[in-house]
């Protein structure tokens, strides 16, 4: 590590803010250094392209279509072409682990990953996560998963990132940095507006240009500017068109306007037509019409469409050329990568399964995002960290292992026991599962704690009795969601509310009528409804544990134990009432279901903000066990290499030049201003914050209130003061022109807020103009 330090130290030195490199040597985490893969993409394509050369028309379409569902060891799989010494790729989920195999690490969610609002954390967990895909031999790992959480309930936002683009962008930037380090090529996934599991595969998600490249697109440029190898389009439409022969969405702003030189793939049978690659599908994913079909639009359907005319082959060529430049961007082609050694549709058939374990030391990462992705929520009269207490009670199944272990449900397609992951395809098997029971217990050993417990959800008679006995009574609450081919209690992957499963409420309720050191532990996979309790004077913490991967029950212990001071904040706003949020479930209609994005620009706290509607917990928020005071805000221009030309354009609010990667220039990414400010520590214990910044832009500019665009994690002993220094592009202060189609700074003063939350301002400053 001290090594890559020194390495990147030098060539930052020699070489400015935008360094070439490949994506075996990314620049360090928080480095405010823009990688530029632009070398290593050309050698890439042009060892594509000298490889397609000899291939005949049938050989170039078997790259791009996929084998048949079930007919090859991953979830995916191109053929090999031995008489091109081609080996044929694995396409393997999930975003949390290699799925469908065993000795394989369950990492924390997406969700939790940016919960910690820690670059240096998320690349680790993506590192670490590449180096187990490489291990088993897959050649792509499908994730990152980065659609925004617009809809609260929405099935799949824990696979994410949560509901700010920003921040989204940041994690998905960092964990495909991780991933290709480690040797895989990442997919960032789903390519676009696939907010809702109800009727993702029959919706037409309507997007003015606008809303679609300030927040939906977002992540995905970023992700591109990580040297994404592929993209994953997703099942819905877009406009009225679907998402996977939508040409303004893959052709003209993916490839063209973005310049993305990687591959776009189909979610698995979301190709609905041949034609569909000259509005820029590369490869058809798994390759069958549907599952089992025997049919393919690509296939001899595509070799036909060709010899009659109806597609050039220059487009095949194409198409092969960019899936083959992620091969070789990875460097996948050397001949020491390892085979694929598992089998995802038989894995105890011990002929395809070789049991490799991959795990390494990765546990460590695992409870280390556990621990900083917590959230604490309330903590009254210090009633958190925990100081050897008497007596403890752990009430409801939340806290305890599922009946029949981990992996009980297939694909995690149920709900019992400790809440690690919601379900579907971007879940993998644990190889173990540390609950809370069992963390706690290892530490009321220590400490001479008694502890008791009652897994009964709605036993709440002998929850309350034995809450009169404890200390300190803790309730085990959770809400599960996941991907919509699997129905979970009649939750259709989407949550059909936001309160809480099992009667959650009522035994919170319950114990803490009993007791007045109740503490809440939720482990949810987004928002949840507290209102019921979290008023309640005997409700003295809540800990917001979300789902955090196979150390779930240690991660949990050190917050509460006080061995690390938390640090998480919360990823979106936790309301008051579900009718409060600015987009709602659709649960009803036919045909094709129209979803208009009327909530435009105003996702998450955003709409709050706009309508002044007062949240439980806002976005960013988060408490810790000591306190930061904020001062010395300064804000200054930064002198960068750009061409004065466009900067002085930029300044005077012109249009930017809008041609192929322009959203993508380094002169727009390059960090443009700087704001500085002092931090300290000012209380007893040591502890570190999550400093924010936002943008507020002018009333005429027609942007939400507040838009988050900087924030860092920084750790000070008790009196301790940094000076912390957080970069500001002029892509960040910019907004989308719908008439010039480019990125512009709006007229007026645009203002700065620092702070600990998207509501808590602690100073305020201008962007010099």
């Amino acid at each position: 590590m001290i090594h890559d330090v020194i390495s990147w130290t030098k060539k930052i030195l020699s070489r400015g803010d935008f360094v070439e490199t490949e994506p075996s040597d990314p620049p360090p985490p928080d480095s405010k250094i823009i990688p530029d893969f632009g070398a290593a993409w050309a050698n890439a394509i042009a060892k594509a392209k000298a490889k397609i050369a000899s291939f005949t028309l049938e050989e170039k379409v078997n790259v791009s279509t996929g084998v048949g569902w079930m007919n090859g060891r991953c979830v995916g799989n191109t053929p090999a072409i031995p008489s091109q010494d081609f080996p044929g790729l694995c396409l393997e989920d999930s975003p949390v682990g290699v799925r469908d195999t065993d000795f394989a690490t369950v990492f924390p969610a997406g969700i939790n990953a940016a919960s910690t609002f820690n670059r240096d954390l998320i690349r680790q967990r993506g590192l670490a996560m590449g180096q187990e895909f490489k291990g088993k031999g897959v050649n792509i790992a499908l994730g990152p998963m980065m659609n925004l959480g617009r809809v609260p309930q929405g099935g799949r936002n824990w696979e994410g990132f949560g509901a700010d683009p920003f921040l989204a962008g940041e994690a998905a930037f960092e964990t495909i940095l991780g991933l290709q380090q480690g040797g895989v090529q990442a997919c960032a996934k789903h390519y676009v507006n696939n907010e809702q599991e109800q009727f993702r595969t029959t919706e037409s998600s309507d997007v003015d240009d606008r809303t679609q490249h300030e927040i939906y697109t977002l992540p995905f440029l970023r992700s591109v500017m990580a040297g994404v190898a592929s993209i994953m389009c997703s099942y819905n439409q877009i406009n009225g068109t679907y998402a996977c022969e939508n040409d303004k969405t893959l052709n003209d702003v993916l490839k063209r306007e973005i310049g993305f030189q990687g591959f776009v793939m189909s979610d698995w049978s979301a190709t609905h037509s041949t034609l569909s690659v000259m509005d820029g599908l590369d490869m058809t994913m798994p390759g069958d019409i549907f599952f089992g079909s025997g049919t393919s639009y690509f296939g001899q359907t595509l070799v036909d469409y060709v010899r009659n005319g109806s597609i050039p082959e220059s487009r095949v060529d194409d198409m092969a050329t960019r899936i083959l430049a992620g091969w070789y961007l990875l460097k996948q082609d050397n001949g020491s990568y390892p085979a694929v050694n598992f089998n995802a549709f038989m894995p105890v058939d011990p002929a395809t399964n070789d049991r490799v374990d991959v795990q390494d030391d990765h546990y460590k990462i695992v409870r280390k995002m556990g621990a900083a992705s917590t959230v604490l929520l309330k903590n009254k009269n210090n009633a958190l960290p925990l100081n050897k207490p008497r007596s403890i009670l752990l009430a409801g199944s939340d806290a305890g292992p599922a009946p029949g272990g981990p992996n009980q449900f297939s694909d995690q397609g149920g709900n019992a026991g400790i809440l690690a992951l919601g379900w579907g395809s971007g879940t993998a098997n644990f190889t173990y599962l540390v609950s809370p029971l069992e963390a706690i217990q290892a530490r009321a050993r220590k400490d001479h704690t008694t502890v008791n417990w009652i897994l009964e959800d709605f036993n709440l008679q002998t929850a309350g009795n034995l809450a009169i006995q404890a200390e300190v009574a803790m309730v085990f609450i959770n809400s599960d969601s996941g991907e919509g081919y699997i129905a979970v209690d009649n939750n259709l992957g989407d949550r059909k509310n936001l309160t809480a499963w099992h009667g959650g409420d009522d035994l919170v309720l319950a114990v803490a009528a009993q007791n007045n050191n109740t503490v809440v532990v939720v482990h949810s996979v987004g928002p949840m409804i507290m209102e019921p309790w979290i008023d309640h004077p005997n409700v003295t913490a809540v800990v917001w544990g979300g789902i955090a991967g196979t150390e779930t029950g240690n991660a949990l212990v050190d917050v509460l134990y006080g061995v690390w001071n938390p640090s998480g904040r919360l990823p979106y706003t936790i309301a008051r009432n579900l009718s409060d949020y600015g987009a709602q479930l659709v649960t009803e209609g036919s045909g094709i279901v129209q979803i208009p994005y009327t909530d435009a620009l105003n996702i998450d706290y955003r709409h709050f903000d706009a309508n002044n509607i007062e949240p439980r917990f806002e976005f960013g928020f988060g408490l810790s066990y000591t306190s930061f005071k904020y001062s010395s805000l300064q804000i200054t221009r930064v002198m960068t290499k750009a061409d004065p030309a466009l900067r002085a354009a930029w300044d005077a609010s012109k249009p930017s030049p809008n041609g192929e990667g322009s959203s993508a220039a380094i002169w727009l990414h390059q960090p443009a201003f700087c704001v500085s400010f002092k931090l300290t520590n000012v209380g007893d214990v040591y502890g570190g914050d999550i400093p924010q910044v936002y943008v507020n832009h002018p009333k005429s500019a027609g942007e939400p209130p507040a838009l988050l665009k900087g924030f860092t994690n920084i750790q000070l002993q008790p009196g301790e003061t940094q000076t912390v220094t957080i970069t500001l592009s002029m892509f960040d202060l910019s907004i989308w022109d719908v008439k010039s189609q480019s990125w512009i700074r709006p007229k007026g003063t645009i203002g700065v807020t620092v702070g600990p939350s998207s509501r808590k301002h602690k100073l305020k400053g201008t962007i010099p103009h």
